[in-house]
């Protein structure tokens, strides 16, 4: 980076970081009304009565950049890690402010060497050391089913008050590699896949971290950690809470309201008295009046975890306001989508990011699904009134969906840019939302389907957009999450034919890739023409393990069980050896969780 660019963006960074602390604080303080108030068109809205957080953070809760701001600047500017992950996990060994004092003094010392000031002041978090060996002898539902043990992690230990853990409670599941904390929408899928290994105790276990995280902090952040708490991630929590239901009935509806509450809250924070033609943090009113959400983050500064890319990004587009790019690099992260040509306004360049200033089909569809949730949920407790109006709230927004976010001109969902009045007319996978939801009508699906055949469908499964932009979120690759929402919208409208012709090759592509390399991973390339082809794209490399993956492909195999009959890595026609040495770039693209043992030979 040019010295000459480094003022303005440390000047940009510090007017950023003082700004967002302020907003994080008035949100968090901000009181949610239970005053009925008239809603566009007539309509007697019923406020949510939401209670503070009832728990207190067993940590600090300020991220690393805010806790010693000039050394965590240097540290990443200097590329002390290959990662910019690997510093923001790292714990202080004293408390945060001594040692920012301390670098102050350090730093104008003769032959400071900050390599070793960091050594002296952090040590790495303590990680489960699990050295798992695939058995090419095991089946992939086997393989799966033996993973959970690997991925898992146990209540975490009282932490350090300074470290960017956020513990929890009770047992957890993570998704793999460097990714050795919970994810909020990650967990859901996870949760399915532990439901059909029988292990409904520690779904329940996952459900009751959240739940926690809730009453902690007012809303499940992006991940347990410090840096994500400004932030959270699509609302998949009423998923959960029904998963449980299924199987533990319906008090479980009842005995997580206070949480489903609490969520709602988080994401409508700002929608009471909000004018037609405004925004305020998740909630955008049309000029009609018609109410959405979009995503958004309290920050507008440099992420924790890619601290020095997003700081490369704004000295590479000087002409954009840094603080703003910012925050939509990390609404970016709210979305899951991180990143995609989805959310650039050149429909290209990361640069161009824009999440801020889009109404997005796939937030407001799961937000529909809240709302029925919560009615649910009032109705057993005999509120019938908030019941209503929570059924009328979903109504109201499925309609505004079918209206608003329906693309004649592609024939799909897609989403709505408030700012310039225009749908984005870009074609990706989260147009299967509103049929996972049942919020399109019979003729949307109809048409989707037809679109998704004819756009979306690969080889390998469903890609994510048509868009090749380098970036992970965009073709050729496919992600679990969304195959699994497909095929389950699919089936809610009766197109079972395009759901497992999706599924089923999508199977294929997650079993020949574990022939092949003994692995499960997190995304996939669906255009690939041999198996054992990795994925790229995206900021990180390709991760092993894979939570989702993993979770999705025990639930469709469960729902199409004649799919994969030969899931072996012996199977495959090399036997063992054809495995390790297919393996072998696969390795190379990605830090792995565990290796696939070469050396067996098939009975």
């Amino acid at each position: 980076m040019p010295s000459q660019d480094l003022p303005r963006l440390c000047r940009a960074l510090v007017r950023s970081a003082l700004a967002a602390t302020f907003a994080w604080h008035v949100s968090l303080a901000t009181a949610v009304p239970t005053s009925h108030t008239p809603a566009a068109g007539g309509i007697t809205t019923v406020a949510v009565h939401v209670e503070p957080p009832t728990q207190a953070s067993p940590v600090v809760a300020v991220p690393p950049s805010e806790q010693y701001p000039a050394l965590y600047r240097d540290v990443q500017l200097a590329h002390l890690y290959p990662d910019s992950k690997t510093f923001a996990d790292m714990v202080p060994l004293s408390p945060p402010a001594q040692i920012a004092a301390a670098y102050d003094d350090a730093k104008q010392q003769p032959g400071f060497s900050l390599a070793d000031f960091v050594k002296k002041n952090f040590t790495l978090p303590a990680r489960t050391a699990k050295a798992y060996v695939s058995d090419p002898n095991q089946n992939v539902v086997d393989h799966i089913d033996t993973l959970w043990n690997v991925l898992r992690r146990e209540p975490d230990a009282t932490a350090s008050p300074w470290s960017s853990l956020l513990p929890l409670p009770y047992p957890y599941i993570v998704p793999g590699d460097r990714f050795d904390e919970i994810y909020y929408w990650d967990s859901y899928f996870i949760m399915l896949g532990l439901e059909q290994s029988g292990q409904h105790a520690l779904v329940v276990d996952e459900l009751k971290n959240f739940a926690t995280l809730i009453d902690r902090y007012g809303h499940i952040p992006n991940g347990n950690r410090t840096y994500y708490l400004s932030r959270s991630q699509p609302p998949f929590f009423a998923q959960m809470v029904r998963l449980v239901a299924e199987k533990d009935g319906d008090a479980v509806y009842a005995q997580y309201l206070p949480e489903l509450q609490r969520e709602y809250a988080y994401w409508m924070n700002g929608s009471e008295g909000l004018p037609a033609g405004h925004a305020s943090r998740h909630v955008v009113r049309l000029s009609d009046g018609t109410l959405f959400n979009r995503y958004w983050d309290e920050r507008a500064t440099p992420r924790d975890e890619s601290y020095r890319e997003d700081v490369l990004t704004a000295q590479q587009t000087p002409q954009r306001d840094s603080a703003d790019l910012w925050r939509n690099l990390r609404a970016g992260g709210e979305t899951g989508w991180d990143f995609s040509s989805r959310w650039f306004a050149d429909g290209k360049t990361l640069a161009t990011v824009d999440v801020t200033s889009l109404v997005p089909v796939d937030l407001n569809s799961l937000l529909v699904d809240l709302e029925h949730t919560l009615a649910k949920a009032y109705r057993l407790r005999g509120d019938v009134t908030r019941a209503e109006n929570m059924e009328q709230r979903a109504a109201t927004r499925a309609d505004a969906i079918r209206r608003v976010l329906w693309d004649p001109q592609l024939q799909a969902f897609g989403d709505y840019d408030f700012v310039h009045h225009t749908l984005t007319h870009r074609l990706t996978a989260a147009t299967v939302y509103p049929l996972y939801t049942g919020v399109a009508s019979r003729q949307q699906a109809k048409a989707v389907a037809a679109t998704v055949q004819r756009e979306l469908l690969r080889p390998g499964g469903l890609a994510t957009t048509q868009v090749n932009s380098g970036q992970q979120w965009d073709a050729p690759n496919g992600w679990a999450p969304l195959q699994y929402l497909a095929v389950l919208g699919l089936r809610r409208y009766s197109e079972a034919a395009l759901a497992r012709t999706i599924a089923t090759r999508w199977i294929r592509t997650n079993v020949d890739y574990y022939q092949h390399t003994g692995k499960l991973v997190e995304k996939y390339d669906v255009d690939a023409a041999a198996p054992g082809v990795s994925a790229g794209g995206g900021e990180y490399p390709l991760q092993d393990g894979f939570g989702w993956t993993n979770g999705v492909l025990r639930s469709l195999l469960v729902m199409y069980p004649q799919t994969a009959q030969s899931a072996r890595p012996s199977d495959i026609p090399e036997g063992p050896a054809g495995v390790s040495s297919a393996a072998a770039s696969a390795a190379a693209a990605s830090k792995n969780t565990h290796r696939l043992h070469g050396t067996r030979v098939a009975p």
